[in-house]
């Protein structure tokens, strides 16, 4: 089992890139299922989770085509199966989405509950109501699904119990290819998503209201070829920012996708976090004051996360380790999910001043001088916000599996130690 031994007290200086989208690239793998000719995708993440799910592909008879680290082409014309590996399905979350392409190839699938972080519950009744609604069948064998479509989807209207993303996606996916049209409302509209519809357009889709909660999709026979790039990450962006902060490193994030940051640069500002645009790169100072901004009536402001265009949920863990290191009190409020939050007594076992109130709610309390101390990575987010934790901490800090922070972020050691970061990977 590898891990990170982390020296703190660094601080960088330089530019970086952050890699293609890790949320985007899952459901556009996915839609590869969807057409019998060849899809070239560009800047793929070269992460845990995005090398399963190619596995995957590749094992149902995908063929994938080699071009550089971060480009291939997919050829699905020759699927062997509607029943992707179990074992590989159970390693992430992004399996479930090949519901709908392998509804609409073979006309059944079989797929068992995916794996993934454990943030709290992610139900999946989502994903039934929107495969039902659009004609699948559905029966459950223990952890095992079994879907059927004998008559192809069919177009409806879709009304969302609640803005799911990957149902959102597996609707759009199978809308694209009913017979009829679609309408999805309290669709969620994240910028991965918007990056699935793009491609799907591009491949002959006809999808409306691309960026909005209500999509209009008429159906088409067959998708065919396109190429496709992934946007950058912007969590990862979010995550860069997070650690110049509190490392008081000189950053330039080059081409973040400044329109995909919605909220997250406002957040910043309320822990005193300011970050400059300099044409199409983000740059972050070295010198910040890191001071929590209070609202008007100088009550104790917080960072709250909510669906998309609201601050990512994927970054509350961040926030909270920057807000430790900020001079004053906030209150984090993880309203999605509600195990999110449990990893912060690795936090406090490093010196932080946290008062966890419940499964929602953490009250930060700083600044806080972090000590270096051994710790574990409970899923993807949470250990690479204990990376940043380390990066700044007085001492030495050794992080144990790390395979979660490699499922999401790629060669991040490589690349910070490149920037002037003394990470060991051992």
């Amino acid at each position: 089992m590898e891990k990170f031994i982390v020296k703190g007290q660094c601080h960088l200086s330089g530019n970086i890139q952050p890699a293609g989208n890790k949320n985007e690239s899952l459901p556009v793998l996915a839609a590869v299922l969807l057409s019998k000719s060849k899809i070239i995708l560009n800047n793929l993440p070269n992460i845990g989770d995005i090398n399963t799910m190619k596995l995957l592909l590749e094992r149902m008879g995908v063929g994938i085509q080699f071009k550089n680290e971060n480009t291939y082409v997919f050829d699905a014309n020759h699927l062997l199966s509607s029943e992707p590996d179990g074992d590989l399905c159970r390693k992430i979350r992004g399996s479930f989405l090949m519901a709908s392409p392998l509804l609409y190839r073979f006309g059944e699938a079989r797929l068992p509950v995916p794996g993934g972080d454990i943030i709290g519950r992610r139900r999946l009744d989502t994903h039934f109501k929107v495969l039902t609604e659009l004609g699948a069948t559905i029966e459950q064998d223990g952890n095992t699904f079994y879907f059927r479509c004998d008559k192809g989807f069919k177009g409806t209207h879709l009304f969302l119990d609640e803005a799911s993303v990957m149902a959102t996606e597996n609707a759009v996916m199978a809308a694209s290819v009913a017979e009829g049209t679609t309408t999805i409302y309290n669709a969620a509209c994240e910028p991965h998503i918007q990056g699935l519809c793009r491609m799907l357009n591009a491949m002959g889709a006809k999808i409306q209201g691309i960026g909005s909660n209500s999509l209009s999709i008429e159906g088409v026979s067959s998708l065919g070829e396109c190429t496709h790039s992934i946007q950058p990450d912007h969590i990862e962006v979010g995550s860069l920012i997070g650690l110049a902060a509190v490392t008081h490193s000189e950053l330039t994030i080059i081409d973040p996708g400044l329109n995909n940051l919605g909220l997250i640069l406002h957040f910043f500002k309320r822990l005193g976090v300011s970050t400059e645009v300099r044409g199409k790169d983000l740059y972050i100072r070295p010198d910040q004051e890191l001071r929590i901004i209070h609202d008007m009536d100088k009550t104790i402001p917080k960072i709250d996360d909510a669906p998309w265009p609201g601050f990512p949920a994927d970054l509350t863990s961040i926030m909270t380790v920057v807000a430790t290191q900020c001079q004053g009190t906030i209150l984090i409020f993880e309203k999605l999910f509600e195990s999110r939050l449990f990893w912060v007594d690795k936090l406090i076992s490093m010196g932080a001043q946290i008062v966890l109130c419940d499964p929602h709610r953490a009250v930060v309390v700083g600044p806080s001088n972090l000590v270096g101390t051994k710790l574990n990575s409970p899923d993807i987010r949470a250990g690479m916000a204990l990376l940043i934790a380390a990066m700044c901490a007085n001492g030495t800090s050794e992080i144990y599996d790390i395979q979660q922070i490699d499922r999401g972020y790629e060669k991040i050691d490589q690349r910070l130690n490149a920037l002037g970061a003394n990470i060991q990977r051992a």
